[in-house]
């Protein structure tokens, strides 16, 4: 059966790739735009004015939240860690705003973007839904972000908390241009656990998360445990480039900001996708050595 499903966030590499599975189940798509709508499925918002026709979302299957700046864009300055809290915040709370007013015509359920960075730096735990957050900069932020969304009771709130994403376009767009280069190597010790998962897997959990009636906290990451050493040699081998190059820590604090490296490259956190696997998802890419060929293809 159709459903009417709005994506708020769909320019970016997952809403780009979740409208397009959507469409091609049948789904009724229809797209918030920063910019004049160009047809009948396009509305207007400014979340920075916490502008929002209410009645868009009215009666809808589900609203999807994406909305952010790229973590991926470095350095973290002190003005984009500013822009990195406004845009998740300020969309967040202008769609609670929303749902908040329509009572019984609120959507049936809202996906609402977070993040692994929730748990922050944890290394010897390992993590699921039901783990505290951690204290890094991100993971302060996540906190914020999901509270927006937990305000709006009248609906199914999921927190999609999404790791990096392995594609060409997500966390492999600068190991690749190093790798070119045979600038590979560890970052930092390299033995910290990174959480990954393959672009196909983030979408398929996303649906799966909407259609399985999953809420709360949902960790988007793969199966299959790995340091960035795994990942980032197993990039080098794909690309039969050497991974010998150590990135410092001190060194990517300096260039990348003390924030950024904490909170995304040195970070250390052996999350796992409890939620999904409990819910019968099954991973079609389920080691970093799949997702990168997937990603690399």
């Amino acid at each position: 059966m159709t459903q009417r499903i709005v994506l708020a966030g769909s320019s970016g590499l997952i809403g780009q790739a979740l409208a397009a599975a959507l469409r091609e189940r049948g789904d009724d798509v229809h797209r918030l735009v920063r910019r004049d709508p160009r047809n009948a499925n396009e509305y207007f918002w400014n979340p920075e004015d916490g502008q929002l026709d209410p009645g868009v979302l009215a009666g809808t299957h589900a609203l999807i939240s994406l909305n952010g700046a790229s973590v991926g864009q470095l350095p973290w300055t002190k003005s984009y860690r500013t822009k990195l809290r406004d845009s998740r915040l300020d969309a967040t709370r202008t769609l609670a705003n929303a749902v908040q007013q329509l009572g019984s015509e609120a959507p049936q359920a809202w996906l609402s973007g977070s993040a692994v960075g929730y748990y922050g730096n944890r290394p010897g735990e390992t993590l699921t839904e039901s783990s505290s957050a951690g204290d890094t900069f991100l993971a302060r932020l996540c906190v914020e972000w999901e509270a927006q969304a937990q305000v709006a009771g009248n609906t199914r709130v999921v927190l999609l908390r999404t790791a990096p994403v392995i594609h060409p376009e997500g966390v492999l767009k600068p190991m690749i241009t190093l790798t070119k280069l045979s600038l590979g190597g560890p970052l930092g010790r390299g033995i910290q656990t990174w959480p990954w998962i393959s672009l196909e897997d983030e979408v398929r959990g996303i649906l799966h998360s909407l259609d399985q009636g999953l809420s709360g906290p949902v960790n988007l990451t793969g199966p299959t445990l790995a340091t960035a050493n795994d990942i980032g040699r197993e990039l080098a081998d794909q690309m039969r480039r050497p991974f010998l190059f150590a990135a410092p820590k001190f060194a990517l604090s300096l260039l990348l900001s003390k924030d950024a490296t904490e909170s995304l490259l040195t970070s250390d956190a052996a999350v796992l996708p409890e939620a999904l696997l409990q819910s019968g998802f099954e991973f079609t890419h389920s080691t970093p050595a799949a997702a990168i060929q997937a990603g690399l293809s």
